[in-house]
């Protein structure tokens, strides 16, 4: 597994400190000076078995962008109620990698 902005991954294989957030809600905006453009890591199933079945995929989790309430809030000169999200964090998957024995 890989993290970026120097962030570790614990025993659990959780990163315990989010990515950051450089959102301006107020605009709109944000800038996309935060985590990594490239990241690598090497993984080994600790748990194989090659009579078994099994499929593999990456999941990452994107940087905080504005929410489309964000833009409208922007666009239209409104302020959203306090529990309306303004910011989205987007997760991206892979195809998956299927193993057959």
């Amino acid at each position: 597994m890989a993290v970026s902005d120097d962030r570790t991954i614990g025993a659990d294989g959780r990163a315990r400190q989010p990515v950051g957030n450089t959102v301006d809600v107020a605009n709109a905006t944000y800038t996309n000076t935060i985590g990594d453009p490239l990241l690598t890591a090497y993984w080994v199933d600790p748990d194989f078995d090659p009579e078994q079945r099994a499929f593999y995929y990456v999941r990452v989790i994107e940087i905080p962008t504005p929410r489309w309430t964000a833009y409208d809030a922007k666009r239209f000169g409104i302020s959203m109620p306090d529990d309306v999200p303004m910011i989205v964090q987007d997760r991206a998957y892979t195809s998956p990698i299927w193993y057959t024995p």
